[in-house]
């Protein structure tokens, strides 16, 4: 037996190394469960491949967090199918830390897929309290992607909790898209706003708000209540750095219009569209016309419609030489419009500026034939003359000369490319069956519509309609659009005769969309679906389709809207939708009355915003009302002319224009909102 002393001795050095087993072996069984290169709470940098090779390689706790860098990787390429695989295999049970990641993930999958609901009942389950400052930045990116840049309340919160975490572009980014947020609210939206105490970064955008409707109209005054407002809320991010729109207001000045070049082709076949112009532009120049009513009243029946005979080439389906004259057509007299998304209610308050333009008697016009000579030559001269604007030319190829010819001076463009160019001195204004078609689509979403159904010509002109239409139904968050095609009155009479009607059914109308691409909001990418499956046809009886517009004449429209009352229930109360296209000179009460309830739009001169100049108009153009729209063009060219630097650069200036409510998108392409009038009991009146 050893000695007690000895036996102690022993013991003591064998404790240190019992003990420093233990921790090894303690620092082993940690290792696998997490590894200080995994972090699923910040930035992934890495591609998919990466990710999911490290997830081959790897076990327990650590497989789990490559897996969910794999999925967010997998999201950002667009690998949709992948995703959702690798999404299945995660085990049951998961960390917070990690059931937190997956839900940011998922409403990720759903945003991506299309499914902005289901992504906004995901995001409503995650817990911010837990979340990465990284993280953080993608929750209220997802918020805001869900949100589909309709404005809410909710999404302005988003935006003003988001910005504290960004830097550099995607902070600017944020301040710039609070501010079209804002500015796209209704006037119903505000005043419903309830916001808390508390909520002082918000107070302050809504009254920089109320500051830019107050002043819109007036430039000066407008820079002046931006510094009012800085200096009141000085710790309001937009305070600190002004959204872009409202900090070109700063360096505002107005455009000189002392001397302006009138480009139209005085000789040639456009003649007589450049005639109708140059009066207008005159007119209002001059003086002669009589101020509009604040009001639109109820039109006069003549002064609703239109002539049957086509003015027009590209723009005109019933024209021959279509098809010839498409890359060079005059803008359309029978068609007006051009209402972006969120014109109408992207300024709720703001007062529009009068109509037409005070004469100014010190403005010098020289008009220019562009028939003569080569457009270069023309816009050479011009400057030469000392031009400080020019107006127009008139037709597109002319235009797209002008934008490519980097010319310094302001342009008036009287037409659009087919690739709208932004340069800081030209703006377009043109009349145009797509832009009605998209004003269309806007006022039949905002009565309520979601299942509309188009019925246009078997043409390249119902093509461009259709395509217009569809494009900005989907932008304002509609369904696949349907369509339906007919051919000329011959046809249609074939069918009246019969007896087969029209059946309100159509074929899906599938359109690439700009979005398509995706999002990208503060660093976080969300690619649009790889495919796409169009809707089924529908059809009337089974109640899915709830309005329909008609792009037809007169003579068309006569036979197309018995025709669907044919095969059509009266129970169904579907609304029928008409273009300018079937307004014409002359309609009797006995075709007021065949239209009853039919709803169509036309620009506010022809739809009785000012009788008196209308009646002077129709007068001197022999009742022709393709030649008074571009009358009516020509005023608001000489009006526009006169605010070239505040369309260009003050956002929400606005302006009750005898073709429709102007206004100017960021491209300075003026989009026009026109009047819709109804038919009923025999007379036409406005719809409210």
């Amino acid at each position: 037996m050893l000695p007690s002393k000895v036996v102690r001795h022993k013991a003591g050095r064998f404790v240190p190394v019992l003990l420093a087993g233990l921790i090894l072996a303690a620092c082993s069984g940690q290792g696998p469960q997490q590894t200080s290169n995994v972090n699923i709470q910040g930035p992934a940098t890495g591609r998919s491949d990466y990710y999911l090779q490290q997830v081959q390689q790897s076990s327990d706790d650590s497989k789990t967090d490559w897996q969910l860098l794999a999925i967010r990787a997998l999201l950002k390429e667009g690998k949709y199918p992948q995703a959702n695989d690798q999404i299945s295999q995660l085990p049951q049970q998961l960390s917070a830390v990690q059931q937190q990641e997956l839900l940011l993930l998922r409403a990720q999958m759903q945003i991506g897929q299309q499914d902005f609901g289901g992504a906004q009942q995901t995001l409503g389950q995650e817990k911010t309290d837990g979340l990465s400052e990284d993280q953080q930045v993608r929750y209220y990116a997802l918020q805001i992607a869900a949100a589909q840049n309709r404005p809410s309340l909710a999404l302005l919160r988003a935006y003003i909790a988001q910005e504290p975490l960004l830097k550099g572009a995607d902070h600017q980014s944020n301040i710039d898209a609070t501010w079209q947020a804002l500015t796209q609210m209704t006037q119903d939206q505000l005043n419903a706003l309830v916001i808390n105490a508390d909520e002082n970064t918000l107070q302050g955008w809504l009254d920089l708000l109320n500051t830019w409707h107050t002043n819109s109209q007036d430039p000066q005054m407008l820079k002046a209540a931006i510094k009012d407002w800085q200096t009141r809320y000085p710790q309001n991010p937009g305070a600190k750095s002004l959204p872009t729109q409202l900090s070109q207001v700063q360096n505002f000045t107005k455009a000189s219009t002392s001397t302006i070049a009138l480009l139209l082709p005085v000789n040639g076949q456009a003649q007589v569209f450049a005639n109708a112009i140059q009066k207008g532009f005159n007119d209002a120049k001059n003086g002669v016309l009589n101020a509009p009513a604040a009001q639109p009243a109820p039109a006069a029946t003549d002064a609703n419609t239109q002539p049957s005979t086509p003015q027009t080439g590209a723009a005109n389906a019933q024209q021959p030489t279509e098809a010839n004259a498409a890359a060079n057509t005059v803008v359309s007299p029978a068609m007006a419009g051009n209402m972006p998304p969120q014109t109408e209610q992207s300024q709720p308050a703001a007062q529009p500026a009068t109509a037409a333009a005070q004469p100014d008697s010190n403005a010098q016009v020289k008009v220019y034939d562009t028939s003569s000579q080569p457009i270069a030559q023309v816009m050479q001269q011009a400057q030469q003359d000392g031009a400080t604007i020019v107006v127009g030319p008139l037709l597109k190829n002319d235009v797209e000369s002008v934008v490519n010819s980097q010319t310094p001076l302001n342009v008036l463009a009287l037409n659009e490319p087919e690739q709208i160019q932004n340069h800081p001195n030209i703006c377009y204004f043109a009349l145009s069956p797509e832009d009605e078609a998209r004003d269309a689509a806007h006022h039949i979403y905002e009565q309520g519509k979601r299942q509309p159904l188009l019925l246009v010509p078997r043409s390249s002109y119902g093509d461009r309609v259709s395509k217009a239409f569809a494009q900005e139904w989907q932008q304002l968050g509609g369904s696949t659009v349907l369509q339906q095609r007919f051919g000329g009155v011959s046809e249609l009479k074939q069918g009246i005769n019969s007896g087969a009607g029209i059946a309100l059914s159509g074929t899906p109308l599938t359109v690439e969309q700009p979005q398509s691409a995706g999002v990208a909001i503060a660093g976080l990418t969300i690619p649009a679906p790889q495919t796409s499956t169009p809707a089924p046809a529908a059809d009337a009886s089974s109640g899915s389709i709830d309005a329909v517009y008609i792009v037809a004449s007169q003579d068309e429209l006569q036979l197309i809207k018995p025709m669907i009352a044919m095969r059509t229930s009266s129970r169904n109360n579907i609304a029928l939708y008409a273009s300018s296209r079937s307004a014409q000179a002359g309609a009797g009460p006995d075709f007021r009355l065949e239209m009853d309830g039919l709803q169509f739009s036309d620009i506010p001169l022809l739809s009785g915003s000012n009788p008196g100049l209308m009646q002077q108009a129709a007068k001197s153009f022999n009742n022709d009302y393709s030649l008074v729209r571009l009358y009516a063009m020509g005023i608001d060219a000489w009006t526009l002319a006169n605010h070239f630097n505040q369309m260009r650069q003050v956002p929400g200036f606005a302006i009750d224009g005898n073709t429709g409510k102007l206004s100017a998108d960021k491209d300075c392409v003026i989009n026009r909102k026109l009047a819709w009038n109804q038919y009923r009991q025999g007379q036409i009146v406005p719809v409210q």
